[in-house]
């Protein structure tokens, strides 16, 4: 098993209010503070809040934890109403955006092509495209894993033609795991993520990529999946924030060795 720090990161898509974020930022803040995960490089956290709240979680998490957007548009600037570009993500200080979840597909239409010209926006900006790929329906995981491996190639296929280097991180969300009573069982994410690792470590134009399970993740998980996936990428089972310190307590036993830390 690597000894790289895990990735553990939340997206809080639009559940909280401003506010709530804040008190939300705070909380976490403190978390990362205190805990030897964060302070020994056993995990590094990143936090994914509103467009709107980015510059008050900058500010909190500063040194503590990443800020990511949770979406962006496809072009740098002009008339696109509404829209945010990876330059101005970038100028607040971002370093990851997510490109290609399962609800923006779903809801507002970003096809495969879509999900390229976002993947190479992220890339030209600096910011590590954080690629959501997963089946839509339970299947054998050396199928699902082939599924993947298809979605992230043809996602990364207009920034290899611009010839684009940088870290992605790659997050495996079967879709009929997101919002589900529990993630993909143990078996199927180890199958899937360990070939998922396999092809993302060699991508040799984007060095030191990751891969992270998603899908309804939460405490506990990592401690039976954590030598085939490089982190977790969490939802609402981290709306409360002492999950994360629990799930930090799992990160340090499995680099460390040690038990899990009491706070």
């Amino acid at each position: 098993m690597s000894a790289s720090p895990y990735l553990i990161g939340v997206s809080l898509k639009m559940y909280f209010s401003h506010a709530r974020t804040i008190e939300w930022c705070h909380a976490v803040a403190d978390i990362a503070r205190n805990h030897p995960a964060v302070s020994d490089g056993e995990a590094e956290l990143f936090v994914i809040p509103s467009y709107l709240s980015i510059p008050a979680a900058r500010e909190i998490l500063d040194g503590l934890a990443s800020v990511g957007a949770q979406d962006l548009a496809t072009e740098d600037t002009g008339a696109y109403t509404g829209e945010v570009s990876g330059t101005q993500i970038a100028e607040l200080g971002c370093t990851l955006a997510e490109v290609g979840h399962a609800e923006r597909r779903r809801l507002f239409g970003d096809t495969d092509h879509v999900v390229r010209l976002k993947t190479d926006a992220a890339l030209r900006n600096g910011l590590s495209p954080m690629l959501c790929v997963g089946e839509s329906t339970p299947q054998d995981p050396a199928d699902a894993a082939a599924e993947c491996i298809r979605q992230l190639d043809d996602a990364l296929a207009v920034a290899r033609e611009r010839r684009r280097t940088g870290r992605i991180v790659v997050a495996y969300e079967p879709v009929w795991a997101i919002g589900a009573d529990k993630p993909a069982s143990s078996d199927v994410i180890r199958a899937v993520c360990g070939q998922l690792r396999e092809h993302v470590h060699s991508l040799a134009d984007f060095s030191e990529s990751r891969v992270v399970y998603g899908g309804s993740a939460g405490p506990g998980l990592l401690t039976s999946v954590g030598d085939t996936v490089d982190g977790v990428f969490l939802g609402r089972l981290a709306h409360d924030p002492t999950a994360l310190r629990t799930i930090l307590d799992e990160a340090r036993k499995l680099l460390s060795g040690g038990a899990p830390s009491i706070i």
